[in-house]
């Protein structure tokens, strides 16, 4: 801070310096308190605050849907009941209006079965019985379910969503960590999805009721005691409650 010199046994020059002394002082605190204004702009600026509901919602941006093995050639053996198809069409039109990406998953080969071992027992009776390949209508998505032209639909090659397919790399693409799981059977692609996807640590939401199995009591005793060692397991009125608490609300 600067002081004029003045001669201080004059009074109109201890009256001057007093001037000259507050002068300074007032430009010095504008420009301080000019210093306090800018830092506060900044930061309000750069420091965004995020409602519960703009998280939640980033959240479920981070999760997908996967319908599995939902194919003509598997739901036919549960043909005689087709109200067993409502869960599956209610979890896809839940998680669309909610913005939450459907991933289809059916199992296909190639003609002439080139990816089937005759070592596997389960995998090797589709080469003598054959229309399991990835243009046969047994493999083609059911039409209640069916995909809408930027939902992925991904093949695998064995009983696992993960198995010989591109699932991990679109998961990995969009950055999904958690998997809501459907499909059909429970015993079968639910089961070993969920077990893998655990082991690769994605958080795991199983809608039991938009999960099928040839064995009532297979698919409750799976839904019931080994699933949630893992998983939420929910039915699809629940999970569309939680969407609505989270801020997922239906899209108009």
């Amino acid at each position: 801070m600067r002081v004029l010199w003045t001669d201080y046994r004059n009074p109109v020059s201890r009256k001057r310096r007093g001037f000259v002394f507050e002068e300074e002082i007032m430009k010095w605190t504008n420009k301080i308190l000019g210093f306090i204004c800018l830092s506060l702009l900044t930061l309000c600026t750069a420091t965004p605050v995020l409602t519960v509901k703009s998280s939640d919602m980033m959240q479920a941006n981070h999760s997908a849907l996967l319908v599995m093995d939902v194919q003509n050639g598997i739901v036919q053996r549960f043909a005689e009941k087709p109200e067993v198809m409502v869960p599956f069409q209610r979890a896809v039109s839940a998680a669309r209006r909610a913005g939450i990406p459907v991933i289809f998953v059916r199992v296909a080969f190639r003609k002439g079965y080139p990816e089937v071992s005759a070592k596997n027992k389960m995998f090797s009776a589709i080469t003598k019985f054959g229309s399991m390949t990835i243009s046969d209508a047994s493999t083609q998505i059911h039409y209640s379910v069916a995909p809408l032209p930027d939902e992925p639909v991904v093949t695998k090659l064995r009983v696992s969503a993960f198995a010989g397919s591109d699932l991990e790399i679109i998961l990995r693409a969009r950055k999904i960590d958690t998997l809501i799981l459907t499909g059909i059977a429970t015993s079968g692609v639910v089961l070993s999805t969920l077990r893998e996807a655990a082991d690769k640590d994605y958080g795991l939401v199983v809608l039991s009721d938009a999960c099928l199995d040839a064995d009532p009591e297979v698919h409750r005793v799976l839904v019931e005691k080994l699933f949630p060692r893992q998983a939420d397991v929910l039915t699809v009125s629940e999970w569309a409650d939680t969407l609505l608490k989270q801020g997922g609300s239906p899209k108009s």
